[in-house]
This record gives C-alpha cells, structure tokens and sequence, in this order.
C-alpha cells in the first residue's frame, strides 16, 4: 500500500489528505501540536518520525526551512513535495525568491538526499476538495527530475488528474502561475474556489 506523511493540518494539508484517503493511501498527518483528526489518519506532532514515502510540506513557505533542518537526513531518499508559493504577503507583489530560481529548487540545494517535486501550488483547497476547477476536473502540475517520484505522487492521491510538468526547473514557471492565481483571487478578480484548468 501507498504511504504519505503530510506536515501541515491547513487548508490545504486537509484537503491533500483527503485526496490520499481517497486513494486508499496509508496517512500520516503532523502538526505542531496534536490534533483531533480523522480516525483514517494516523496523527502526530512535528518532529515524531515520517512513515510515508511520499513527504508534502503543507506550510507557507518561511515554515519550511525549520521543518526541514529538523528532519535533516531523515528525507534521504523520500520523495519531498513543495506546495508553496514563496509570495511577499506584505505587498502581494513579488516572489522573494531570485529571479530565475524557485523555492523547490531551493529546497532541492537544501536536502539533496530527498526527491524534491513541486505539486499543488497552483490549486486551491477547495478544487482539490471537490476535484472540480468548473466543469472541468482539477488538475495538478508536477515538477522534478525524478520519474519515479512523480509516479509515486500520483500513486498516493485520487480524484484529480496529475499531470507532468517537466523538470524541477519548471518550478519557476509553477511558482509565477501559482503567484498570478494567488493575486488574482485576493483582487477579487476570481474567487478561494475555483483557478486554472487544463482542457483537453
């Protein structure tokens, strides 16, 4: 069976799990503090050890760094997914990281044992929830230099299309259309529940 760890109990971890439960995936969900979750999901806090394959950090971006200095080496070989959006919440307008990076590269420089993949940061928790962007269904944008951790992802989550989007370069271009969504929904130009599909 499937297993994944997510770290991060938000909006958007939520949702994640749900998507996992529905797959049938063992769950482990972590957070900072011990959580009443559901009975599927085997809870736990922060810094307790990961059992899934497949790692998601469900927190904002500044989170991430002391998330992962903290499990250092134990990412070794586990397939580590970024959902962030590494956007300037002060002004909403910038990224804060350098121009032409990402932070999941970033975050491949800082644990270079684990599979590094950029996923879910161009959905909102609510299309993921209902696996629906309008009449279309949602879908998820992979990026990374690993095949087999890409299949893994997607073998751990049900209910919406994953689709590969190249390299972990690609990250950068995830991380602007993530930025575009983000901004555009706080402008009131769309709304929290729907975002961007792909028709086929």
């Amino acid at each position: 069976m499937s297993s994944i760890s997510i770290i991060g109990a938000g909006t958007m971890g939520s949702a994640i799990t749900g998507l996992a439960l529905a797959a049938g995936s063992q769950v482990q969900v972590l957070t900072r503090e011990a959580t009443e979750l559901d009975p599927r999901v085997a809870a736990g806090v922060v810094g307790d050890g990961l059992t899934g394959d497949v790692v998601v950090l469900a927190l904002p971006y500044g989170a991430v760094a002391e998330v992962v200095d903290l499990y250092a080496d134990r990412l070794d070989g586990k397939v580590l997914v970024d959902i962030t959006n590494p956007l300037d919440f002060a002004t909403f307008d910038s990224l804060v990281v350098p121009a032409g990076s990402s932070a999941a590269a970033q975050l491949q420089e800082r644990v270079p044992g684990a599979r590094v993949l950029k996923a879910f940061n161009t959905n909102f928790a609510a299309t993921l929830a209902s696996g629906q962007v309008g009449s279309l269904p949602t879908t998820v944008l992979v990026a990374g230099d690993d095949a087999d951790a890409k299949a893994a992802l997607a073998g751990v989550v049900s209910g919406v299309r994953v689709v590969d989007a190249g390299s972990l370069k690609r990250a950068h271009e995830l991380e602007a259309l993530g930025f575009l969504q983000l901004t555009l929904a706080a402008g009131e130009k769309t709304s929290w529940t729907t975002g961007f599909a792909l028709a086929e």
